[in-house]
């Protein structure tokens, strides 16, 4: 088999979105469906999505009454898919550790398939709890991978940077900038789990 190439985040999904779409059951097989539950109905909320992708949750929460959905997202060409599928949506590329938004802006901040792609998610999570208003919440995933996967792209196969976080160092975390755990859930597969689901309290 040919080497995979490795990448950083931005030009990895720059050259994967064209066919990024295609993964979206096996995706959402890491979260059986449990994100959007808990995260609840957001008719009226001011919503971040960060690393949102070609819009997998953000024209989900988008289709809610009243609801405003920002997608932040380092590839461009992930984000031109998703202006596709939803023009309401506000699309912004930029950095989850730096997030270009006003202090207590958004009721809402989800980040799914995001901390994998971080060295130190303790930098997204502060940037996380400065953006919410009091009160608001952060939904956040954490997948279970220790072993990169191969992406297929027309240029060939490559692997995304990406680093494994302990559950117990997740919650800590937010723990320590004073976010309160309302829900913890584990998603697993004969008996290991492979995606933790947090959902923190501002």
């Amino acid at each position: 088999m040919k080497k995979a190439k490795f990448t950083r985040s931005a030009e990895g999904y720059n050259l994967a979105a064209a066919r990024y779409d295609e993964k979206e059951k096996y995706l959402n097989s890491f979260e059986q469906k449990k994100v959007l539950p808990l995260i609840g109905n957001v008719s009226g909320k001011k919503i971040l999505d960060v690393g949102a992708g070609t819009g997998r949750l953000a024209v989900e929460l988008a289709a809610f009454p009243e609801a405003k959905v920002a997608a932040l997202d380092l590839s461009e060409k992930m984000l031109e898919r998703l202006r596709r599928k939803n023009k309401q949506i506000e699309c912004v590329v930029g950095d989850g550790e730096n997030l270009p938004f006003a202090s207590a802006s958004f009721d809402i901040v989800v980040a799914a398939f995001f901390i994998v792609h971080l060295k130190e998610p303790k930098y997204f999570f502060a940037e996380a709890y400065r953006v919410l208003k009091d009160g608001g919440f952060l939904l956040v995933t954490n997948i279970n991978q220790k072993d990169p996967p191969r992406v297929k792209t027309s240029t060939g196969d490559i692997i995304i940077e990406s680093y494994y976080h302990r559950p117990e160092q997740v919650r800590e975390e937010l723990e320590t900038l004073a976010f309160t755990i309302e829900k913890e859930i584990f998603v697993k597969e004969k008996e290991v789990w492979v995606n933790q689901i947090i959902k923190a309290r501002k």
